[in-house]
């Protein structure tokens, strides 16, 4: 039997033990105080034993102070396994996870995972402890069968990618920067397809805005006597629809090949029928293709709100809540997508095609230090909804596919 096939079937004999630490992680919620909850504190120890106790040596915890969660920090994990060359593979995966939402729309508790015909259900069991547990028994066959990698394995386990990441891959890049090379390989499981067949090497860039229209409040019998913010905004929103004329290339590369601005929240004005509102606030999301400047949409935008204020007689306060210009794609040949091409192929036997996404991932943050990072994995592409599950097979396979780049660029398929 080779090495190769020692460790693929070592991660097999894993499956259970996959499972319930997908449980076991699921009963500690994760929620950033912006989503209302404590951070990634209690989890973020919890991993740390769990990592010490299947043998993993070298575990580092970088805290990046928060005061606004009872630990006062949140934590950001690295823990590594040496491999025979100079070079690292990382997987990165995120420790917090995003609120259940309603919870009558779950069929059971979203803290309670369970294993139902092939799948663990449960908060966070896709998104993103998938290839958490993935990533970590991957390494771990390697411990067991006693069998150095080619690469170094690292494996990230970070803070607030749910919320922005300035407490996760921005802070640990800022000040930890020495634990970061070129020559590494990063590979980030944040997105992925049924079939695995995509790897993203570039994203769109981000820009989340709020329009406050402010008007006159009154009776709604007497709307001569007031200014209705509600009527204005929704004539704003119609009229910012047309900035996209200004902004219609095509890039074949991503999906949909567009820049996309969409309304989406809608904030209550007044409680009761019979008053006319004299504020209004709705907000628009934004995914941009990376050769248009953000400031550009921004200034279109303006334009758009100085149309209506003269029109309507109303003020029109514009708020980014988020701006990201998109940094630089990893090439399509850079050895991380290469390596990974090979892998993939290995072990499901497809060839991966690079593509563009219009959602965010910490590759950003990673590709703005001008670091070649993929973004990979498996996947059921249930994150965020009721009932968020894991298809069991994804779990092993991606882990498989983790310990193939693990083992170098001279894994060949069998």
């Amino acid at each position: 039997m080779s090495d190769v096939t020692s460790i693929m079937n070592r991660i097999d004999s894993y499956r259970d033990k996959m499972v319930h630490l997908q449980i076991d992680l699921t009963a500690i919620p994760a929620l950033a105080p912006d989503s209302g909850g404590t951070g990634e504190y209690d989890k973020a120890e919890f991993l740390i034993a769990t990592l010490r106790a299947m043998g993993f040596q070298d575990v580092q915890r970088y805290d990046a102070p928060d005061s606004r969660v009872p630990s006062g920090i949140r934590p950001n994990i690295v823990a590594t396994v040496p491999g025979k060359s100079g070079k690292a593979v990382w997987i990165m995966t995120h420790l917090d996870i995003v609120p259940p939402g309603e919870r009558t729309f779950w069929s059971a508790d979203p803290y309670q995972a369970y294993e139902k015909d092939g799948k663990v259900f449960g908060r966070g069991t896709e998104d993103n402890q998938q290839d958490l547990v993935a990533s970590l028994f991957a390494a771990k066959a390697f411990l067991d069968e006693g069998i150095a990698p080619e690469y170094t394995i690292r494996l990230a386990f970070v803070a607030d990618e749910e919320t922005g990441s300035d407490y996760g891959m921005t802070w640990l890049l800022n000040h930890a920067p020495d634990l970061f090379k070129p020559t590494d390989l990063y590979v980030i499981p944040d997105f992925g397809s049924g079939d695995g067949s995509k790897i993203e090497i570039a994203e769109k860039s981000l820009l989340w805005v709020c329009f406050k229209t402010i008007g006159k409040q009154c009776h709604g019998s007497r709307p001569d006597i007031g200014n209705n913010a509600f009527r204005a905004a929704s004539y704003l929103v119609t009229e910012l629809d047309k900035i996209r004329t200004n902004f219609d290339r095509r890039d074949p590369l991503f999906e949909p090949s567009e820049s996309t601005f969409e309304p989406t929240r809608k904030d209550a004005n007044v409680p009761n029928i019979n008053t006319i509102p004299g504020e209004d606030v709705f907000c628009m999301d934004c995914r941009v293709l990376p050769e248009y400047p953000l400031t550009d949409v921004l200034a279109a935008m303006r334009q758009a709100a100085d149309y209506i204020e003269k029109t309507f007689g109303v003020t029109i306060e514009i708020s980014p809540v988020q701006s990201a210009q998109a940094p630089p794609p990893t090439g399509e040949n850079a050895a991380v997508v290469m390596n990974l091409r090979r892998a993939i192929e290995a072990v499901y036997g497809i060839s991966a095609t690079p593509i563009g996404i219009g959602g965010g991932t910490v590759a950003a943050c990673l590709r703005r230090k001008l670091l070649p990072a993929a973004v990979w994995c498996r996947i059921g592409e249930t994150a965020h909804q009721p009932d968020e599950h894991c298809l069991i097979d994804n779990m092993v396979g991606n882990a498989k596919v983790y310990a193939r780049l693990f083992w170098g660029p001279a894994v060949t398929v069998e």
